[in-house]
């Protein structure tokens, strides 16, 4: 159709080239850095004698990665994006040094702060240039694109980590991507010179920075109370994640309020049942039906591949509402988790796990880029910042916490009846998102 040709020409075409080049690659690159530091960490930590503090790693990143997207919000509201890419830039690449030369467990931890830190500026930052230098036509080509940058590093990202760090050293899973990232955001200079002035007033939030701090420590402190059943911590970081996101999220989000509030939800939910769920599946095929680590992990990659085909897919159909891709992406979820339930049994046939998964991650790739080209049409330019930021919120919060929970439920009970109860619950949150999304969300745009 004709309505679809022009979109590769306006994304790569000569004057935004350069700028489109340099925000897929830093996209990758931190899409490299989150997918290899897992292979890497075992090794990392032993050597460091730290394997009394081995989730720490992670759960330092993800606080400062919450922390720094409130923050990120704010200031691209009030100065324009340029001032947080800047600060995204510097944290991330002072992250990836400290980590890289870290001799002792105290040091790794300030370097994967930073980085999170820097992850987190860098990804709001992100979302509002596109809103700025790309018409609103475009948005769903570049949302889409950036699907697909997080392909590569899924799909090599743990090999070529696992491999540097056999073979050469760890440090390299972090100092090997400096240059890049310093490449990439010199790539960006041009774009980030050109954009408009920022004369646009944010409203006053109270307590923003109070409330960011507390959602950062909600957070990680609710992934570890999950991990390790420490019920006493679990009510401290409901409690402050409670209190936070009153401030963090548009009003009505978690009632699923017409508009804006669901749209900040779906990617919540979106995000939660999906890597619950994946989370389990090679678990499931080595130890339920005797997978070797390699063909147990071949569903996750398919379902990369999918995430992958579907957002570019839909990015060339801009005749599709956004809203109805958003719903029909939350049933190829719910179909793609229900139907993987089948592979918990041993009779079940664990080859068709293969097909399965690919199709939620179809789902997953029509759904979340179509989410972000709907929350930045229903932001005010003053708004760009908090509601870009609050759909990261969103997404880390819900994952944090169903994964969290399919691990506790999978742990108090058989093998196979845990991940089957996990998976039903998630097929059926998936339905519901579905059931919400559609015309409450295509109420954003008539308002």
């Amino acid at each position: 159709m004709t309505l679809t040709a022009p979109v590769p020409s306006r994304l790569w075409s000569p004057d935004r080239r350069w700028p489109t080049t340099g925000i897929l690659l830093l996209v990758t690159l931190l899409a490299f850095e989150a997918m290899g530091v897992g292979t890497a960490m075992p090794t990392m930590v032993h050597e460091l004698k730290g394997e009394a503090l081995y989730a720490w790693p992670f759960l330092a990143n993800l606080a400062a990665s919450v922390i720094a997207t409130v923050f990120s919000g704010r200031l691209s509201d009030r100065r324009g994006p340029k001032p947080a890419v800047l600060i995204g830039v510097t944290l991330f690449l002072s992250g990836l040094v400290v980590a890289g030369v870290a001799e002792t467990m105290t040091v790794l931890l300030v370097g994967r702060a930073l980085q999170g830190f820097g992850a987190g500026f860098l990804i709001v930052a992100i979302y509002v240039v596109i809103a700025l230098a790309y018409p609103e036509n475009d948005r769903p080509a570049v949302f889409g694109a950036l699907a697909a940058a997080w392909v590569v590093p899924s799909l090599v990202g743990p090999a070529v980590a696992g491999w540097a760090t056999e073979h050469l050293s760890w440090r390299l899973v972090f100092l090997a991507i400096v240059p890049l990232v310093v490449f990439g955001s010199v790539l960006l200079i041009p774009v980030l010179r050109s954009l408009p002035p920022h004369d646009a007033t944010p409203p006053q939030r109270k307590y923003l920075p109070i409330a960011a701090v507390a959602v950062g420590v909600g957070v990680a402190s609710l992934s570890w109370a999950l991990q390790h059943r420490t019920w006493w911590l679990l009510a401290v970081a409901l409690l402050l994640l409670a209190s936070a996101l009153r401030i963090l999220l548009p009003k009505g989000t978690l009632i699923a309020r017409r508009g804006l509030p669901v749209t900040i939800l779906a990617r919540g939910l979106l995000a939660g049942t999906f890597f619950a769920v994946e989370g389990f599946i090679p678990l499931t095929l080595t130890v339920v039906h005797g997978y070797s680590p390699l063909e147990a992990g071949l569903p996750l990659t398919l379902s990369a591949l999918g995430w992958a085909g579907a957002s570019m897919w839909a990015s060339r159909h801009p005749e599709i509402e956004r809203y109805t891709l958003v719903r029909v992406g939350f049933m190829f979820v719910a179909t793609g988790i229900a139907a993987v339930t089948l592979i918990a049994p041993t009779w079940g046939p664990a080859w068709a796990t293969l097909l399965l998964w690919a199709i939620a991650g179809a789902g997953m790739g029509m759904a979340t880029s179509s989410v972000g080209v709907l929350m930045m049409a229903a932001s005010p330019e003053e708004d760009r910042g908090f509601n870009s930021a609050a759909l990261q919120i969103s997404d880390m919060l819900f994952s944090a916490t169903m994964i969290g929970l399919g691990g506790v439920v999978v742990v108090a009970t058989a093998p196979t009846a845990g991940v089957v109860v996990l998976n039903l619950s998630m097929a059926a949150l998936a339905v519901v998102g579905a059931i919400l999304t559609g015309p409450r969300m295509r109420a954003t745009l008539e308002a």
